[in-house]
């Protein structure tokens, strides 16, 4: 398949010639370096740092495209892709997060999210997520996380939930607590 027969799908399954985009994300250098990338990349973009500010970004106008991420400080950005769906069905929506796991992936894509994407993301990799065709697949990464940073993002993840408690964190693990604390002091494997 040439690259001519895959763009009257993409195109098809695009909302027509709308490039309005609402980026949700609570890490703000992060949201503002997204957003330059994908404004340059010719999106209309909206930014809001809150479950909030982004619920009331699509009452105002509901976007043709969103990436969300999955983890805010006043929510879950679940919240902000269902209230997107109930006012625009044929929006694309991208969740990126830093905690992922299959459980968020599924219920992301039931709501109607089209892809899940580990932070840290590039613009390159969100936009092809935005215009892959219904059916097309992700090509695989080519420089997947390597088993220790998997564990490493596990482990983080947990402490988080545990609201950063070591004890609990280390007795939910089955490991020592001094165990624990090593891994948390150590910078993130590559």
């Amino acid at each position: 398949m040439t690259d001519a027969d895959t763009v009257p799908l993409v195109a098809a399954a695009l909302p027509e010639g709308d490039r309005s985009l609402l980026l949700v994300d609570d890490d703000r250098p992060f949201l503002l370096r997204l957003s330059r990338a994908l404004e340059q990349r010719g999106f209309a973009v909206r930014t809001a740092e809150s479950v909030a500010e982004g619920l009331a970004a699509i009452k105002a106008e509901a976007p043709a495209f969103a990436v969300v991420d999955m983890r805010l400080a006043d929510g879950n950005g679940l919240d902000v892709i269902e209230s997107l769906q109930r006012r625009r069905a044929d929006a694309r929506v991208v969740v990126l997060t830093g905690y992922g796991n299959i459980a968020t992936a599924v219920t992301a894509v039931k709501l109607g999210a089209i892809d899940y994407l580990a932070k840290p993301a590039d613009a390159d990799e969100v936009i092809a997520a935005l215009m892959r065709a219904p059916g097309e697949k992700a090509e695989p990464p080519e420089n997947p996380m390597s088993a220790d940073r998997v564990r490493w993002e596990h482990i983080q993840r947990v402490y988080e939930l545990c609201e950063r408690n070591v004890s609990e964190t280390a007795r939910r693990l089955s490991m020592h607590r001094r165990t624990l604390q090593r891994i948390l002091a150590k910078r993130a494997p590559r």
